[in-house]
């Protein structure tokens, strides 16, 4: 949850027919990334109108598909917005299980050894207004969810076993209900982090972070920044918890963001106490930054790549690169990967100025994360899944 792939190798130089292992057509329409256990990559995926929802699996080593189901089925579902996908959430996978969700349509758990399902929940409601996009995560024996539209917005913790609710959130009502329904919304993809001695969810959503127990979901402190539609993950290093607000919209088009870095030891609203440092240049609406030896990487929407210290907050330098950014980056094999929209990869080195390695471009739509393992790279784009070497 990091943005590092713990790997000794990785590829540097590609294109559509070079360093190509396998590539196989993904079903579908998703922006959910590739998730991998063993010999085994898991996606999500669904139809174009969103009346159904795939779960996917593949062979790492031929491309070849293991498993192709039909997880779930809706009538009439909810509009998405048009850069989004109704399956956009990325699973989380463990030994012999994967867990898989599409925000109000569903969720569910599967065995990886048989593909046979173990447990489903339909009844997690949610008017997301633009789709979902919310990632579940693991920790321990909870399987956490978030579930934040328009109207109250919550985060649920499920036992990963049987998938029965152990504890629900909903964010506070003298809060959130002065607020507009489209200012409640949110997407991110909660952390768990340990401080104060305790376990702590902290979860970005619009308006406030909120940092839960883990075992109990009382809310331990609370930080406002008062953004809606954030989407951007926090990060957990050094101590500090890193924090995206979310933008603000003027004329109803997304005009800025800010990243925060917050102490998480506080209790109670920490908002004007423990807040380190912000930094509103530039900063991503959607990707995750990753943080390389204390400095922070951050890719804007529109190309803008920003090197801080992560510590003060202080940019070092920054560079302009062609192309919109949707997918964040990763650390893998000494290099940082960006990958752009239409499929153009821009690799560095991290440090005090911009090193570019390689550029590379698989000529295709790219909003995914990529995921590195045994030297290769499993990449999804809007029409296949790759496997790169």
């Amino acid at each position: 949850m990091n943005g590092h792939a713990e790997v000794k190798g990785a590829p540097v130089h590609w294109s559509e027919d070079l360093n190509i292992v396998w590539k196989n057509a993904v079903k579908g329409s998703g922006w959910s990334s590739p998730v991998i256990y063993n010999d085994q990559v898991w996606l999500t995926s669904a139809s174009e109108d969103g009346r159904e929802f795939y779960t996917l699996c593949y062979d790492l080593n031929t491309g070849h598909l293991l498993d192709d189901k039909i997880i779930f089925r809706h009538k009439e579902p909810q509009r998405i917005n048009r850069l989004n996908s109704y399956a956009t959430p990325t699973p989380c996978i463990e030994e012999n299980f994967v867990y898989v969700h599409y925000g109000t349509f569903g969720t569910a758990c599967i065995d990886t050894r048989n593909f046979e399902i173990v447990w489903k929940r339909e009844d997690l409601k949610c008017d997301h207004m633009q789709g979902p996009a919310s990632s579940p995560i693991i920790n321990d024996n909870t399987v956490f969810i978030h579930l934040e539209g328009v109207e109250n917005p919550y985060v649920v913790a499920l036992d990963k076993r049987t998938g029965k609710t152990i504890w629900k959130s909903v964010r506070p009502a003298e809060i959130y209900d002065p607020l507009e329904p489209v200012y409640r919304k949110s997407y991110q993809t909660p952390i768990v982090i340990k401080a104060a001695g305790r376990e702590l969810l902290i979860s970005n959503s619009s308006y406030m972070c909120f940092a839960h127990d883990v075992k109990t979901g009382e809310v331990i402190w609370t930080f406002e920044y008062g953004y809606d539609s954030t989407v951007s993950q926090p990060l957990f290093w050094n101590g500090l918890v890193f924090v995206n607000s979310g933008w603000i919209k003027i004329d109803n088009r997304p005009y800025f963001t800010r990243q925060y870095a917050v102490d998480p030891e506080g209790r109670g609203d920490i908002t004007g106490t423990h807040v380190k440092w912000v930094y509103e240049d530039d900063v991503p609406q959607l990707s995750t930054p990753v943080i390389v030896d204390g400095n922070m990487y951050m890719i804007h929407d529109r190309g803008m790549l920003t090197c801080l210290d992560a510590l003060e907050g202080r940019p070092l330098w920054k560079e302009k690169l062609k192309g919109n950014y949707n997918s964040s980056p990763v650390f893998a094999a000494g290099y940082i990967y960006f990958f752009s929209v239409k499929g153009d990869c821009t690799i560095i080195k991290p440090g005090g100025t911009f090193q570019k390695v390689a550029e590379n471009s698989i000529g295709e739509m790219v909003k995914t994360v990529p995921a590195f393992v045994n030297g290769d790279m499993v990449l999804r784009t809007d029409q296949n899944l790759y496997l790169i070497r």
